[in-house]
């Protein structure tokens, strides 16, 4: 399987459940055992708005290598007109980004990659 081949939207697909988990067993391995404030503190990092303000700070550090970032502007540059109505599309369109980058390192089998961004996204960039 060519993984540079995939619809963009579906490597997002994957990256997203797999972006949530880590935030999940962050945040549960920092002690905190009330599902609503786990829900509550989930959505810091894994709204939209949050996923678009990571990556550009990592774009901004120059993190990514020009691989990375081209599954990255594929992903933000994919015509789809449809957003969630709590962002506008081209905060939808960094996150989307981000996602399919995580599900593009996950099916390339790159978790080390994948385990050095969330460490500075969890980390506080």
């Amino acid at each position: 399987m060519n993984v540079l081949e995939i619809n963009v939207l579906v490597l997002a697909y994957l990256g997203d459940t797999i972006y949530e988990n880590y935030v999940r067993r962050y945040l549960i391995a920092k002690g905190i055992s009330n599902v609503n404030d786990l829900q509550t503190l989930s959505i810091s990092y894994v709204s939209a708005k949050a996923q678009a303000k990571f990556l550009t700070e990592l774009v901004e550090k120059n993190f990514f290598t020009e691989e990375e970032l081209s599954v990255i502007k594929r992903a933000r540059n994919y015509k789809s007109n449809s957003h969630p109505k709590n962002c506008d599309i081209l905060t939808y369109k960094h996150a989307t980004g981000l996602e399919a980058l995580i599900g593009y390192l996950d099916l390339s089998s790159r978790k080390e990659r994948i385990d050095e961004i969330m460490n500075l996204i969890l980390g506080g960039i």
